[in-house]
């Protein structure tokens, strides 16, 4: 039996844009003629896979549909939640959808996950297949690039897990990856029955009202319209707190594969790093007395530059009326003003620099300084730029 993916694309992704009305939700950004959700339907069309079932609401569903249909996916289903109830009900009313067995594997994924070394995740996926019981769940885990405090962790006995830590401080972070913890990626693999079982026993309440929600469901056009009435009863829980928390049949898929939900814009930076050759063009270098900056890509209200300060350039004291900053050093260890603070950063350090802060960057010392700089905001041109101090005459 073929494994069904279930892409999990409900999240509005307001960690990227704290401060805007209207944002785009993280799965459907551009980064540069691809999005996250676009990268999550090319791995479900491997052979291990099904015909995929996406878990996802009204306010998304035209970009859902524009995805399947750019990346020719013609075989789907579409569930749509009639309101925001957390990943537990949403799990769960896609496995519930009558046309999966009772004994079909399941493969949960988040629409917002950049895997890399994708043949290594499948062949993970399909060796774990036959362990599969009415009972278990399998859990992927990746292993920690650096202590941080933006995922989730588990630890584990025998690729049992014994323990979750959600989202611990860098100082706790550095202790549990001592013990050989692993982050939490959010995706899970199961069978129907499996979750019909956990759900019957550690969440009554979910379970019955979504099984009312999806029997009562409208069905149209490949899409499931998920009875409101009967939803909105439903226990608004995360599947991590509803479920993974409450059972003991839990097993851990360690993966060593670069994986990142670009959940914040240290991750995006750090991305468009490790990929600025495809991005870069000769065209988008400008230079300045302090050093050159090159415009890797210009997305909607975001523009990812890469900033190069020769050794004694020194930028000018300056604030931005219409932008604030993200900051990821890649090379050297500039000196940094913020406001009244002034430090000096080191490479893979980041901060944010807040709209109409007043900064400046310095580099005092014999070697290049690099850093990857998003700016985020509703006009990002050198015009929005009020200079305070600038050793090369420009402040008029």
């Amino acid at each position: 039996m073929k494994i069904r993916p279930v892409i999990l694309c409900g999240g509005a992704g307001t960690r990227l844009w704290p401060n805007a009305k209207k944002h785009q939700a993280k799965q459907f950004i551009d980064f540069g003629n691809w999005t996250l959700l676009g990268k999550t339907l090319e791995r479900v069309k491997a052979s291990l896979f099904d015909a995929p079932i996406i878990s996802t609401n009204a306010k998304y569903l035209r970009q859902v549909k524009q995805h399947l249909k750019k990346h020719k996916i013609r075989k789907f289903k579409i569930v749509l939640e009639p309101a925001k109830r957390n990943t537990a009900p949403a799990i769960l009313s896609a496995a519930l959808i009558k046309d999966i067995p009772n004994e079909q594997p399941l493969m949960f994924l988040a629409a917002d996950h950049l895997i890399e070394k994708v043949n290594l995740f499948n062949k993970a996926i399909k060796k774990n297949q036959k362990k599969l019981t009415h009972n278990n769940i399998f859990i992927f885990g990746i292993k920690p690039t650096m202590p941080s405090s933006e995922f989730g962790y588990f630890l584990t006995k025998n690729n049992k897990v014994t323990r979750f830590v959600e989202k611990p401080k860098e100082a706790k972070a550095k202790q549990i990856i001592s013990k050989k913890g692993y982050w939490n990626s959010g995706m899970f693999y199961l069978r129907k029955d499996s979750i019909i079982n956990n759900f019957k026993k550690c969440q009554p309440n979910i379970y019955q009202n979504c099984n009312k929600a999806v029997a009562k469901a409208k069905y149209k056009s490949n899409v499931y319209y998920l009875n409101k009435q009967a939803f909105t009863k439903a226990t608004a829980k995360s599947f991590d707190y509803a479920i993974l928390e409450k059972t003991r049949d839990i097993n851990a898929i360690k993966l060593d594969i670069p994986w990142s939900d670009l959940g914040s814009w240290k991750e995006i930076c750090k991305m468009y790093g490790r990929n600025k050759r495809q991005y870069f063009k000769k065209k988008n270098v400008f230079h300045r007395p302090w050093g050159s900056y090159v415009n890797l890509f210009n997305g909607k209200e975001f523009l990812i530059k890469e900033l190069y300060v020769k050794p004694k350039g020194i930028l000018s004291l300056q604030k931005h009326h219409h932008r604030a900053e993200h900051w990821v050093v890649t090379q050297g260890k500039p000196k940094i003003t913020l406001n009244k603070k002034y430090f000096t950063m080191k490479p893979d350090e980041t901060i944010f620099i807040p709209l109409g802060s007043i900064h400046r960057i310095e580099n005092p010392y014999n070697k290049p300084v690099k850093i990857i700089e998003a700016q985020v905001g509703s006009i990002l041109k050198e015009t929005d730029i009020v200079r305070y101090q600038d050793i090369y005459g420009r402040v008029k």
